[in-house]
């Protein structure tokens, strides 16, 4: 794939289009722009350009399909699938400048905002009007909503409330060839054609570039409670996951923490709230919420009363919001706190929850096979756990080379055997589009790339992302 180069009249095109201010090519903003959060990652764009509204947004893809220039969308850099990196160089379109709550429609319990809003300051806007909007990534404190649209991304409240997919009722997306559709409609239901709303989210930037998301909002609950429970066996702690629904219970939240990635977080941000006894293999998080305080407690004493069947200790039950916020902070540090102590590898595996215990088993495995140390941590209640595989004392070329590689398709495939995937919400991206034949059949694969072909027929959007 060879495009075009920028030229002198390219750039001053683009500047005509958004402003000279919001055009970069200096060293330092291309430095910038060519990694997000990715492994250690550089792939440096040839311009960096900063569009306001959708029209000038479209300006720049009929400039660049005219002209064969690839474009790489970016939010706000802190993807770990590689989608976010101009591989082919090219621009790097940033939605940064794309950062208002239109409208939070309290009447129809909507809101419309752009993609560059900050997924937690949204959600903080609509609390103060008693709304709800539950995706809440790890970084949700930096993260924007354009990207979890791209990402479909989910988050701890997503085993009870969802990803994001659950709540995006319409898209304003701007084609590759520079025409502005939506994708569906702001109703609740919408049986109206092919569903081109949820093909786009999830598209990680491969198809359009979205410029006003329209999302459903639900009742902020009153009340939540959370525990923190410390099992003396890993496996014991991923049985317990999939018994706590079995016996009827839908928390808000369950999230795994392995012992070392709780280890390594608590001292990454100082705290000693949790006392990390020498037999203790992991931790459930556990919340409950609604708008009964009465209801709530009966529900966590039994859902206690459930976790005391088994090998734990002294459960931790966070008794005011200080306590919630610092157990939270060590869950959400977590992917910071190891990639500061070690270099490692992110693996975002998901399986039915049921199979949670074979997923670990086999992690650990290979990893003894392999060499390399794992720590696993995340969305347990969903079957979503994130793997960190450790380089320890693997040379360069085989961290580097297919000697991992081989050992990554082997924990894949073994999340396809269990009924499984490569991704739960992190995406395909750059780093994982080797293993995509694992779960998808050559058949599947092509349709794929065939609708990718109808968006984008010069393939400049985004390039060799997700299909090649």
């Amino acid at each position: 794939m060879q495009f075009k180069k920028i030229t002198n009249e390219i750039i001053i095109q683009l500047k005509n289009i958004v402003g000279e201010t919001y055009v970069l090519f200096d060293s330092e903003s291309l430095e910038k722009y060519g990694r997000d959060e990715t492994e250690n990652l550089l792939f440096k764009p040839e311009v960096v350009v900063k569009p306001k509204n959708t029209q000038e947004v479209s300006e720049i893809l009929k400039l660049a399909n005219t002209e064969y220039i690839s474009v790489t969308p970016r939010g706000a850099g802190t993807g770990l699938s590689g989608g976010a990196l101009p591989i082919h160089s090219g621009i790097s379109l940033s939605m940064e400048r794309f950062n208002k709550i239109i409208e939070i429609d309290e009447r129809n319990l909507q809101a419309t905002v752009e993609p560059g809003v900050i997924n937690e300051e949204f959600q903080n806007a609509v609390k103060e009007k008693g709304l709800f909007y539950p995706p809440d990534p790890a970084s949700k404190g930096s993260c924007f909503l354009g990207g979890n649209v791209a990402e479909s991304s989910g988050g701890p409240k997503c085993v009870k409330y969802g990803t994001t997919k659950d709540y995006i009722l319409n898209l304003e997306v701007v084609l590759p060839t520079g025409e502005i559709i939506y994708t569906g409609a702001n109703t609740l239901k919408n049986s109206t054609g092919y569903n081109l709303t949820q093909l786009m989210v999830g598209s990680e930037g491969t198809l359009g570039i979205v410029t006003k998301i329209i999302v459903k909002l639900i009742p902020h609950p009153k009340y939540d409670l959370l525990i923190l429970v410390p099992f003396r066996s890993l496996d014991e702690a991923c049985e317990a996951v999939s018994e706590v629904f079995r016996s009827g219970f839908t928390p808000s939240t369950l999230e795994l923490m392995e012992r070392d990635a709780l280890d390594y977080v608590c001292k990454y941000v100082s705290s000693t709230i949790v006392k990390l006894e020498d037999d203790i293999q992991a931790h459930l998080l556990i919340e409950v919420d609604g708008n009964d305080m009465d209801v709530l407690m009966k529900e966590m004493e039994a859902i206690s009363d459930l976790m005391s069947k088994y090998n734990v200790a002294d459960i931790l039950f966070a008794e005011s919001a200080a306590q919630k916020e610092e157990l939270w902070k060590l869950r959400r540090k977590i992917n910071e706190a190891v990639k500061a102590n070690a270099i490692s590898k992110e693996q975002d595996t998901v399986v039915p929850r049921a199979e949670l215990p074979k997923l670990v088993k086999g992690v650990k495995d290979v990893g003894r096979r392999y060499n390399f140390k794992t720590v696993c941590y995340g969305h347990a209640g969903d079957g979503n756990l994130h793997i960190r595989l450790i380089k320890g004392d693997l040379t360069n070329e085989q961290w580097n080379g297919n000697y991992i590689k081989k050992a990554i398709a082997e924990i894949f495939t073994l999340c396809k055997k269990l009924g499984g995937t490569i991704s739960g919400e992190h995406g395909i991206g750059l780093v994982q589009q080797e293993y995509v034949n694992i779960v998808f059949s050559e058949k599947t694969l092509e349709l794929q790339r065939n609708i990718k072909n109808v968006f984008d027929p010069k393939g400049i959007l985004n390039p060799g992302k997700m299909f090649g």
